[in-house]
C-alpha cells in the first residue's frame, strides 16, 4: 500500500475530482472577468490590464498557489468593432504545476443603452507533475511502480484548449456567462489520460447610486459549475468617490471574505481579500490571501477618462 503525502491526497480529493480539475479560485472575480470569459474584451473601450496572485490556505503543505495576468484591447480591423486578449496564469496544487497561456477575441456590439461582446479564447495548457513518494518499510507495502493509474516520476504534457463567453455591459450593470475547456482537453500521461472537464460561468453586478453622491453600492454574483460541482459567491460592496470601496463576500459553504482596495491618482487600483476558510481545512490553515493590481487607460489620453460626479473632483 503506498502513503502518498497527506496534504496531497486531501487536496486531490477536494479539488481534483476524478477526470475533472476546477479551475482556480479568484475572490476578485469582478476585475478578473477575461480569466473565464473572453466576451469582455474591449468592452471597456480602454487597454485594461490585471495581475493577481492568490495564496490560498496559507500553512496547509501542497495548498493551492495562482497567479495570473491578463490584458485586453478594443480594435476595429476593417472598421469591425473587436476586442483581443491575452492571458497568462500559473496554477500549483500539490504535486500539480499547471500553466494556462492563451489569446480572446470578441466581436462587439451596440445593444440597447450598453455594450456586448460575443468571445472566444484559443490557447494550451501545460499540466506538470512531479510526484514524491512515501513509502513506508516492509514487505508487504506496494512500490509506487505498482500503481497502474498514477505516474512514478514528473511528466508534462501540453494540450490545446478553447473557450466561449459572452459579455455585457452597461455603465450601470453587466452581466456574463462563458465556458472554459470547451474541448475537454485530454491529458496523456504515461499511466490513463484525464481530462479537464468544462467549466460554466456565470456573472453579474450592478451600480447603485445611494442618497450620499459620493457612495455607491456594487452588488455582484459569481457562479460556476464544473458539472459535478457548483459553487456560489455573493459580494456586496461600497464605493466612495469612486476611488475606495470595502465589502464581503460570501462563498457558499466555503469562505467568507473581506475586501478593500483603493484607486491611486494615476488610475491604478489596488486591492486585497481575505478568505476566512469555514470548512474544516481552517484547522491546518491561517486562511487565503488574494492581491490584485489593476489598471485600464485609453491610449489616446494616458489615462482613464472616467468621469467623478464628486465636487472634491471637478
Amino acid at each position: 500500500m503506498k502513503k502518498l503525502n497527506i496534504a496531497f491526497l486531501f487536496l486531490v480529493i477536494i479539488i481534483h475530482p476524478v477526470l475533472s480539475q476546477q479551475d482556480p479560485l479568484s475572490s476578485h472575480y469582478m476585475f478578473n472577468t477575461l480569466t473565464y470569459n473572453p466576451g469582455v474584451a474591449g468592452t471597456s473601450g480602454m487597454i485594461c490590464a490585471t495581475a493577481l496572485n492568490r495564496q490560498q490556505w496559507v500553512g496547509f503543505k501542497g495548498a493551492p498557489a495562482t497567479t495570473v495576468f491578463n490584458i485586453s484591447a478594443p480594435i476595429a480591423p476593417f472598421k469591425v468593432k473587436s476586442g483581443v486578449g491575452l492571458l497568462v496564469e500559473s496554477d500549483n496544487i500539490g504535486f500539480d504545476k499547471d500553466i494556462n497561456l492563451s489569446a480572446s477575441y470578441s466581436y462587439l456590439m451596440e445593444l440597447g443603452t450598453g455594450k456586448l461582446g460575443i468571445g472566444l479564447s484559443l490557447g494550451m495548457i501545460n499540466k506538470i507533475l512531479s510526484p514524491h513518494w512515501s513509502i513506508p518499510t516492509g514487505d508487504s507495502h506496494t512500490p509506487e511502480s505498482g500503481d497502474p493509474l498514477i505516474p512514478v516520476n514528473k511528466e508534462s504534457y501540453v494540450a490545446f484548449d478553447a473557450g466561449l463567453g459572452v459579455f455585457y455591459k452597461t455603465d450601470k450593470y453587466y452581466g456574463g456567462f462563458s465556458i472554459t475547456h470547451l474541448n475537454q482537453p485530454k491529458i496523456k500521461f504515461s499511466k490513463g489520460t484525464p481530462y479537464i472537464s468544462r467549466h460554466f460561468y456565470l456573472t453579474a453586478g450592478y451600480v447603485l447610486q445611494m442618497s450620499n453622491p459620493s457612495l455607491e453600492l456594487l452588488p455582484s454574483i459569481f457562479a460556476f459549475s464544473d458539472g459535478k460541482v457548483a459553487q456560489f459567491t455573493i459580494t456586496s460592496l461600497i464605493r466612495y468617490n469612486k476611488k475606495v470601496w470595502g465589502g464581503v463576500s460570501y462563498r457558499v459553504g466555503d469562505a467568507l471574505i473581506g475586501m478593500v482596495g483603493f484607486e491611486l491618482f494615476n488610475g491604478i487600483r489596488l486591492g486585497y481579500a481575505y478568505d476566512f476558510t469555514l470548512s474544516d481545512v481552517r484547522k491546518s490553515s491561517s486562511g487565503s490571501h488574494e492581491f490584485m493590481v489593476n489598471y485600464c487607460f485609453d491610449l489616446n489620453m494616458g489615462k482613464s477618462p472616467m468621469k467623478y460626479k464628486s465636487i472634491r473632483f471637478l
